[in-house]
């Protein structure tokens, strides 16, 4: 039955889809014309294999996820009447949910194991957008659940969502420079270069969607000219991911595999909701841990 959470979709597609188009079309020209080498055929179609694996799991999950947050919605706590309010409100609160959403992603192993297929190529183009956390369906709804509760309509929620994601994909470019005032406010394509990078100064950094301050505020903003090194994307375990299936479950081996090996159930345990590169015994390899080495080094060499 088409109703108005169909509608919604449809109007977002018709618009995001031509704008794709135009700079995905416009992007492949200037780097073939500049001989930039930022797409190669495998990778795009990676990319996109990927954003269909997560979008058909995302259409079976969303009648699910929409009754879940209509639960919690006739429990709302708040009204907000006025409509402009309304609006603006739910989008600084989106926003803020994406923000954690995207950090707990990265500084959990369990959820990383989810989210690292985002990460996985070593190219970084609008394509990359694309390239999704193909389980996050299943889980990205119980970040939504508190903005329900603050009195913001399931439909509207989910409508949030998709628009800010057409912005989110944009900013994974190599093309747009440095954004003047924008910098400040915006999560800008130079930022998102930064997240995407496996400098160990970039790691877990500029972790929110449109706007940068959330990063500012809670200590993981970095800037684009901190690293005087080559921006290198990807993981920093550069290891081939031949085939798609690889792309999706090669972090789950891993973190199988480290967990038996791991001795005692509570360092097991421990394994999953630790940060990515975490060990029982003292030589961990935390993004944290690998920053602070490094920027001892700076130090010294300075």
């Amino acid at each position: 039955m088409f109703n108005e959470e169909n509608f919604r979709e449809l109007v977002v597609v018709l618009i995001s889809t031509p704008l794709y188009m135009l700079f995905i079309g416009l992007e492949i020209f200037l780097s073939n014309k500049q001989n930039k080498g930022f797409y190669t055929v495998k990778d795009t179609i990676s990319n996109v294999y990927l954003m269909l694996l997560n979008m058909g799991l995302d259409v079976l999950l969303r009648t699910f996820v929409f009754f879940i947050l209509i639960f919690f919605y006739n429990y709302r706590l708040v009204e907000v009447e006025n409509i402009y309010l309304y609006w603006i409100l739910l989008f600084f609160f989106e926003d803020f949910m994406y923000y954690w959403l995207h950090r707990i992603d990265h500084v959990t192993r369990l959820f990383w194991a989810i989210h690292v297929t985002h990460h996985s190529s070593s190219h970084f183009n609008l394509t990359t957008g694309f390239r999704s956390s193909v389980f996050q369906p299943l889980y990205r709804f119980i970040y939504f659940i508190p903005i329900a509760l603050c009195g913001f309509h399931p439909l509207d929620i989910l409508l949030m969502y998709s628009a800010t994601q057409i912005y989110g994909i944009l900013v994974h470019t190599q093309m747009v420079n440095k954004m003047g005032i924008l910098e400040y406010i915006l999560v800008t394509p130079s930022h998102h270069r930064v997240h995407h990078a496996s400098n160990t100064p970039f790691l877990d950094k500029n972790m929110g969607m449109i706007l940068i301050i959330w990063d500012k505020l809670f200590g993981t903003f970095e800037s684009e000219d901190a690293c005087e090194e080559q921006i290198e994307y990807g993981l920093t375990s550069k290891q081939e991911l031949n085939m798609p299936i690889e792309v999706v479950t090669h972090e789950w081996k891993q973190l199988g595999n480290d967990i038996k090996q791991t001795k005692g159930f509570l360092n097991k345990l421990k394994l999953l909701f630790a940060p990515p590169g975490w060990m029982a015994n003292d030589n961990s390899k935390t993004s944290k841990a690998l920053q602070k080495v490094y920027w001892n080094k700076r130090k010294t060499h300075e």
